[in-house]
């Protein structure tokens, strides 16, 4: 039997974005996570790897014309770190955004390992 995953934030970044947003893509989130959570291969239209990055990925969310994304990484015991979350405006990601999200993972594990 397949354990399901566990979804954990580092820092307030995720939730400050997350309680910003509307109900209606406050409950798209809610669907993607849980589909995160569940699925045991997660397809690559909701959760795809960041290519040139030390393993950081990008779950990926279409409400409408809107893109929302947010950076994450695997971690020990089938878990899923989330770090940062944005509305993307431009078809390339924000460098400033995934810049945060290495530097969260980076601090995340040092404060861990300490």
């Amino acid at each position: 039997m397949k354990k399901e995953r566990k979804i954990k934030f580092y820092g307030s970044y995720f939730l400050d974005f997350y309680f910003n947003q509307s109900a209606a893509i406050q409950e798209k989130i809610d669907f993607v996570l849980m589909l995160i959570k569940s699925v045991e291969r997660i397809p690559e239209k909701f959760f795809k790897y960041v290519e040139g990055t030390d393993a950081i990925y990008e779950v990926r969310i279409e409400y409408h014309k809107i893109q929302i994304r947010m950076f994450s990484c695997f971690d020990i015991g089938n878990s899923i770190i989330l770090f940062n979350a944005f509305i993307k405006k431009k078809k390339q990601t924000p460098k400033k955004e995934l810049e945060l999200a290495i530097k969260l993972k980076k601090k995340c594990f040092l404060e861990r390992n300490k």
